[in-house]
């Protein structure tokens, strides 16, 4: 394939996922404000941009998958950002968790332009990233999201469309995380009770997540926590604090309580200010164990 495809944003998931696109054979020009992270990419044939803008074509397409609502605007807009190159006709994928606020705000700035903003989300960690196993949220205008579906097959196993607006995308994701973070929180409170009674953690995930609740979070996420083993990480405490705060922001906003996502994020929060917001965020755990009097 020779079309351009732009991608910004080398972290953990959008290096797997950009390396997916350059497998795919598109001609990929990619960005990382860490230059360093394009190493990799460009030994295999990538482009390296200097500013955001550099990997976009008039007319063509970009990706981005960013840390926050922060960073995309930060990559979108302004002289060095990709909306200002990107111009009718252009199609901006942005496949990271922000706030249906900012997706309505992107939506309206790109139509400004002439172009289209997608949201295409994804669930699943770097490793799934890199096997093309990500299950894919995508909504935006009709017209564009034909046109980009090849590229959303190279990235990920299965494709879920949420209409024509993309913050419906972004709420989509965040209703997943909630059920991410909330299992993990489960899972934590339920392998500390096994441990009070001096039955083996891991056995009693083993058994759990092979039974009644054999799907790839708990078993994932149980492994994890009833090994105490939060490095490296797959999706920062830090990152999983964001994405509550933008749970809660979500549901304060339609006038919803959201309870057990209050908990989590104290317990997100508590894990910060000990020091561990760089471990992965299923190390929230911790946090229920040292409630209980375990190490």
């Amino acid at each position: 394939m020779s079309e351009h495809i732009g991608f910004v944003g080398l972290g953990n998931m959008g290096h797997a996922i950009a390396e997916n696109i350059l497998k795919a054979g598109y001609d990929t020009h990619v960005y990382n404000r860490d230059g360093s992270k394009a190493k990799a990419l460009v030994a295999a044939g990538a482009k390296q941009g200097m500013r955001p803008a550099d990997v976009v074509e008039p007319g063509g397409v970009v990706m981005t998958m960013v840390a926050h609502d922060a960073a995309l605007e930060d990559v979108t807009l302004g002289p060095d950002g990709i909306l200002a190159r990107l111009g009718p006709g252009g199609v901006h994928i942005s496949m990271s968790t922000v706030s249906p606020a900012t997706a309505r705000k992107m939506t309206e700035l790109h139509e400004q332009e002439g172009c289209t903003y997608i949201a295409a989300p994804v669930f699943g960690r770097p490793d799934a990233a890199a096997a093309r196993r990500l299950w894919v949220c995508c909504a935006g205008a009709t017209e564009a999201k034909e046109r980009v579906q090849p590229l959303l097959k190279a990235t990920g196993q299965g494709i879920f469309d949420f209409g024509d607006d993309p913050a419906m995308a972004n709420v989509v994701k965040l209703c997943g995380n909630f059920l991410v973070v909330s299992a993990m929180e489960a899972l934590a409170e339920a392998l500390t009770l096994a441990e009070k009674h001096g039955i083996d953690r891991s056995a009693v995930a083993q058994f759990l997540t092979q039974t009644a609740f054999a799907c790839p979070i708990y078993q994932n996420y149980g492994r994890m926590i009833a090994e105490k083993r939060y490095t490296p990480a797959g999706f920062q405490m830090v990152l999983g604090l964001k994405d509550v705060n933008l749970m809660l922001d979500t549901a304060e906003q339609a006038k919803m309580p959201l309870p057990l996502a209050n908990l989590v994020h104290d317990h997100l929060l508590s894990g910060i200010a000990k020091g561990r917001g760089e471990l992965d965020w299923s190390a929230l755990a911790q946090i229920v164990g040292e409630a209980a009097g375990v190490e």
